[in-house]
């Protein structure tokens, strides 16, 4: 035989040459969430290693990870049930937890960066990323761009990073461009949830936020699995909305969709490994079923190797100590 492709196989020089694809904890981004108190430390349980954090703690958790060279974290607030309104005001309380753990976290690390997530449901007393129709239930769109664009000024102004827009609203990432510019926030990042579906991955996210919808589910506004090509559609009009980066959401089983998006613009793509999809590798490890560093490796990667240029990821410090060994 002339052509043995097992010769760039042979031994792990070789396939460290020829290796295509290249992982490091500079394409990861760590979800982390957010409670009050002090040297609080409450552990999700559908989420085998994760747990809310007192600001103090992110601070600690932040250090650790940015040690490790995990350089950009999420912050997710787990707010009280007494502060969700129908309209959400808490989401713009400059003296709430998410402003005070953005603020307080920068003070501490300015070299992080921080991305803050807008949307509505972790506010909401209905559990919706947007204003909900009292009447009729309908998720009103044009009335809750006004709320999210007063959130992303508030997580602007105590000092994030970049703006995550979660919500699936249409027209919202043009109308928090205009107004993170009218102030003057010309230079925070806007990573769109360009391409963000009706899952149900989300499941064990929901319990660590107590966020899921009261009534009814997200499927006016978040999109429907079985759709690429509307994929395509949703982040050329974030684009030319002023977006950033692109992202998708759920990761693994949406890894096509990675790749179309890859092929089709010149921003940067961003993929969400979801907690549904952390909880089923930790699941199926704890039974003894899986490798647990062998599968986060292989599972990231895979997110690369579809075209991701950034992963959020409840792997992230794993992911990061085991390439640092």
């Amino acid at each position: 035989m002339l052509i043995r492709p097992r010769r760039n196989r042979a031994n792990e020089v070789i396939r460290s040459l020829v290796r295509e694809t290249h992982l490091s904890a500079n394409h990861l981004i760590a979800p982390l969430f957010v409670i009050e108190g002090t040297n609080q430390k409450v552990p999700v349980a559908s989420m085998p290693g994760q747990n809310r954090l007192s600001i103090d703690l992110v601070i600690k958790e932040a250090k650790e990870l940015y040690d490790l060279g995990v350089r950009t974290v999420a912050l997710f607030p787990a707010v009280s049930e007494n502060l969700k309104t129908p309209h959400a005001q808490e989401a713009y309380n400059p003296d709430g937890l998410n402003a005070r753990a953005i603020s307080e976290l920068k003070n501490a690390l300015p070299e992080m960066m921080i991305m803050g997530d807008v949307a509505l449901d972790p506010y909401s007393s209905e559990g919706h990323d947007g204003i909900v129709d009292p009447k009729t239930g309908e998720i009103l769109n044009d009335e809750t761009l006004e709320v999210l664009a007063n959130q992303a000024l508030c997580e602007a102004r105590a000092g994030v990073d970049i703006i995550g827009p979660s919500d699936r609203m249409d027209g919202r990432v043009s109308y928090i461009r205009q107004a993170l510019d009218d102030e003057g926030f010309s230079k925070t990042l806007i990573m769109s949830y360009s391409a963000k579906y009706a899952s149900a991955y989300y499941g064990p996210f929901r319990d660590a936020l107590d966020s899921a919808p009261k009534k009814g589910d997200k499927k006016t506004y978040q999109m429907d699995y079985a759709n690429a090509n509307e994929a395509l559609r949703e982040a050329a009009l974030d684009e030319a909305e002023g977006a950033d980066i692109l992202m998708v959401k759920p990761g693994l089983p949406y890894l096509d969709v990675i790749y179309r998006l890859k092929q089709n613009f010149t921003l940067p793509i961003a993929a969400y490994n979801v907690s549904g999809e952390y909880a089923m590798v930790k699941a199926a490890v704890e039974k003894g079923w899986l490798e647990n560093d062998k599968v986060i490796l292989e599972t990231l990667t895979s997110f690369r190797r579809a075209g991701a240029d950034i992963i959020l990821t409840y792997f992230a410090k794993e992911a990061a100590q085991l390439l640092n060994n």
